[in-house]
């Protein structure tokens, strides 16, 4: 078990679930705001064709590829956490959350590996 050095030791370096608890917070808080970035996009088709495809034309750039994988790892990050979460909370992991959250955290990372060489292969 971790003891803090001093009485006022308040650094998240030591606690892996503090950092995964703030992590999970900026990813969501990450996921609004491309949730509210869709729905404006979306919005733009009912301008007409011409300024949704400018729209898209921008928006396939290298650039939003690389943000769009990007957005995959949070959105891996954000999931696979969840479910950490949830085993802990529900099924009585929390004697286990640090391995859980290592082995959830490298699948994912495997998973954004794969899907981010999927969308930067596809920049033109």
């Amino acid at each position: 078990m971790y003891k803090r050095r001093k009485p006022y030791d308040l650094s998240y370096t030591h606690f892996v679930g503090s950092w995964a608890w703030l992590l999970h917070r900026l990813s969501g808080l990450a996921l609004i705001f491309y949730l509210c970035l869709h729905v404006w996009v979306i919005h733009t088709l009912t301008l007409g064709p011409e300024s949704f495809n400018r729209l898209m034309a921008f928006l396939t750039s290298p650039l939003f590829r690389i943000l769009e994988a990007g957005l995959w790892g949070v959105i891996l990050y954000h999931a696979f956490n969840g479910v950490r979460v949830i085993v802990v909370d529900f099924f009585g992991g929390s004697l286990s959350h640090k391995k859980l959250f290592l082995v959830l955290i490298a699948v994912a990372f495997l998973l954004w590996a794969a899907g981010s060489a999927v969308i930067i292969g596809h920049i033109h």
